[in-house]
């Protein structure tokens, strides 16, 4: 999980059930990263909390992906507005 307040909620219901399966979930990101990783890719992980300001989220995913790379996106983006 992160750093969201959303995220931290413990439903009330069967919350041992949801809690086990928070761990599984974390556990299998943090393995599907790695060998993403490992494979020599560049991840970017968006929560849906992130993605409320359309604005700072078009940043970031261009800022993503433009790092190590020509300001190509960018200039994509400009034409089309």
């Amino acid at each position: 999980m992160h750093n969201c307040r959303y995220g931290k909620v413990i439903p009330v219901t069967n919350s041992g059930f949801w809690q086990k399966k928070r761990e599984s979930n974390v556990a299998r990101d943090k393995r599907n990263l790695k060998e993403l990783k490992m494979q020599g890719r560049k991840v970017l992980v968006i929560w849906e909390c992130q993605t409320k300001n359309p604005q700072k989220l078009m940043n970031r995913i261009v800022t993503f992906l433009n790092s190590g790379k020509k300001k190509v996106v960018s200039n994509i983006l400009k034409d089309k507005r």
